[in-house]
């Protein structure tokens, strides 16, 4: 369990990471929305380790893993 939310953390903070490029002024709109998005994504992960909800955790480790730069 403790393998899972620490990968999970870690995935939040590298979106995090993502998030700040695509909030970029130069991107408008679309940065925005994508960014929206993810930040959404973040929250999902946050609740899903306060439940302790194991599968939703994975859902959400899968789902911010994919997200690329």
């Amino acid at each position: 369990m403790e393998n899972l939310i620490e990968g999970l953390i870690s995935e939040m903070n590298r979106v995090r990471d993502v998030i700040k490029e695509y909030e970029h002024p130069a991107l408008k709109g679309a940065g925005m929305l994508a960014a929206t998005l993810m930040k959404i994504d973040i929250q999902n992960a946050e609740i899903a380790i306060s439940q302790g909800d194991t599968i939703r955790m994975m859902v959400c480790y899968s789902k911010l893993k994919e997200i690329e730069c």
